[in-house]
């Protein structure tokens, strides 16, 4: 800093003593072109040794390294060298002050490179007959510079010393920063935290913000491949051992914010997977640290409890609602009226037969266990539930049926909660093609509330309080981690939910292209 502090000083006084010389060199160059015989001379135009003898005196006095005098073509008649009298005028800086203007100019002429102070020579008439160029040396400025310098010495002095005492104290907070450890406690602190790492039975990689693998303990390298681990040493590129965990976290928007829980595919088996970033994200993003596991050891126990919470609850509206219905028919037989005892059972048979026949072409037990539930739900709580006509998924979707369960489980108890008790229809229909399978839940409730539709899919989003908006999280996930898509928008004075899934053995890791869609927000609907 006290080398850049004694350039940058340097080329400033530099600046200054070239400028006071040019003001000097200018100074004297006005004297001498108002001198009368200095006028006559130059409109003469021919030498004169007397104008020549007259002009060096004044250039001994004025200290100049040299004064010359020209006429209007710029022929020396006045030079401190006789030898070069008759001959032009070096330069090229001559056309101002021949065309009438005082200049300040540095260029090289016959002694070296010089400021120069130019002022045009003007007869009685003010017609310009000559030019006078008084001019200092190059070295006279740096001979300035250097006698400033040496005045400034103790100030550069006492910045060094101020600098070194800025650097022992930035030291002293360094240590301080490092809790005041030496190397060698460092290291061992290190090889600590390498052997907790390798204790843990859940996979570590620490990724730095350019996408490289910087550290990974031995659980993470069993489920990445030991393989993959030797081939890619780290450091390694993270596309290069898991490219769906890069392509993912390349394609986020930075800041990386935490995750937790994602379904991604490793080596073609389903991983959870959790997302801390590191540092300050800036454009490229700090790094992160992922946590992850296998999904079938991890989720296997979540997935029973949930499965079973759901079937209790359907259980527990098929329980009410044959209740009802048994209460009905014992009613009418008591009233000794068994005709019509008779046209309620037919007519419950006939509509369970209706609605197993919309379910005949899905072949996914699960899912039809479901629904079925799902319509005891809304009988109980008097919604009309739908399955569309020519709902259809063949039986190669079995694999899927847990995304497929969580998914249309989750998006109907949604649709029945924003009706929040009020009448209103709420339709399911499955389709399927070579592109993969679609699924569709639409409601008559009043839409998603504005305030909540632009962070609807994320964790915790919702406008019924505490501890909710998971559902459409945790879906959003699933079908993410298959490749799919969700969407939602609003239609025909509706809400409609919108599943995307690609067929089985096509799926990949979901890209920028698809991310959640929300469109036309409309009147409030509390979301899972």
């Amino acid at each position: 800093m006290t080398a850049l502090l004694v350039l940058v000083q340097t080329w400033q006084l530099y600046g200054e003593a070239r400028e006071r010389i040019g003001e000097r060199a200018m100074t004297t160059s006005r004297i001498v072109s108002r001198l009368p015989s200095i006028v006559a001379g130059a409109e003469a135009g021919v030498q004169n040794a007397a104008l020549n003898l007259q002009v060096n005196e004044i250039r001994a006095q004025a200290e100049a390294d040299f004064i010359v005098v020209g006429n209007r073509a710029g022929i020396r008649l006045a030079h401190p060298l006789p030898d070069r009298l008759g001959q032009p005028m070096e330069g090229g800086d001559n056309i101002e002050p021949f065309a009438g203007r005082e200049i300040i100019s540095v260029a090289r002429g016959s002694l070296g490179v010089s400021v120069r102070g130019k002022v045009p020579v003007k007869n009685a008439a003010g017609v310009v007959v000559g030019v006078v160029s008084t001019g200092y040396l190059m070295p006279a400025a740096w001979h300035l510079v250097v006698g400033a310098l040496v005045s400034l010495a103790p100030w550069f002095v006492l910045a060094l010393g101020l600098g070194t005492a800025g650097a022992m104290l930035v030291a002293r907070r360094l240590r301080a920063d490092i809790l005041n450890l030496e190397p060698e406690q460092i290291a061992a602190l290190v090889g600590q935290q390498r052997a907790v790492l390798a204790a843990l039975r859940e996979g570590v990689i620490a990724v730095d913000g350019q996408g490289i693998v910087t550290l990974v303990n031995n659980r993470a390298a069993e489920l990445l491949g030991p393989q993959s681990v030797s081939q890619q040493p780290t450091p390694a590129p993270l596309a290069a051992l898991w490219p769906e965990l890069a392509a993912l976290t390349r394609s986020a928007q930075y800041p990386l914010s935490r995750q937790q829980n994602l379904e991604l595919m490793l080596k073609g088996q389903p991983i959870l997977v959790n997302i801390e970033p590191l540092g300050q994200s800036g454009a490229d993003g700090g790094g992160f640290v992922a946590g992850f596991r296998d999904r079938a050891e991890a989720v296997a126990l979540a997935d029973e409890l949930t499965h079973a919470r759901g079937f209790v609850d359907v259980l527990r509206a098929q329980t009410h609602e044959y209740q009802n219905r048994l209460h009905v028919l014992s009613g009418l037989l008591q009233l000794g009226r068994p005709a019509e005892a008779l046209r309620v059972l037919n007519a419950e048979i006939e509509q369970g037969a209706q609605f197993r026949q919309l379910l005949r072409d899905v072949q996914v037990p699960r899912l039809v266990a479901l629904l079925a539930g799902k319509r005891e739900r809304a009988q109980e709580l008097g919604i009309d539930f739908q399955v569309a006509e020519g709902s259809n998924l063949s039986a190669l979707w079995e694999r899927h049926a847990d995304t497929l369960v969580t998914a249309v489980g989750n998006l109907t108890e949604n649709a029945f909660e924003a009706l929040a008790g009020q009448p209103g229809t709420v339709t399911v229909l499955i389709g399927e093609d070579p592109e993969g399978a679609q699924v569709e839940v639409e409601d008559s409730g009043p839409g998603v509330a504005a305030e909540v539709a632009a962070r609807l899919f994320t964790r915790g989003a919702s406008s019924k309080g505490e501890g909710r908006g998971y559902g459409l999280a945790g879906v959003l996930g699933r079908v993410q981690a298959l490749g799919g898509q969700v969407k939602h928008t609003r239609r025909g004075g509706h809400t409609v939910f919108q599943v995307s899934l690609p067929a089985p053995g096509n799926t990949a890791l979901v890209s920028a292209a698809s991310e959640p869609t929300v469109s036309e927000p409309s009147a409030p609907r509390p979301p899972a």
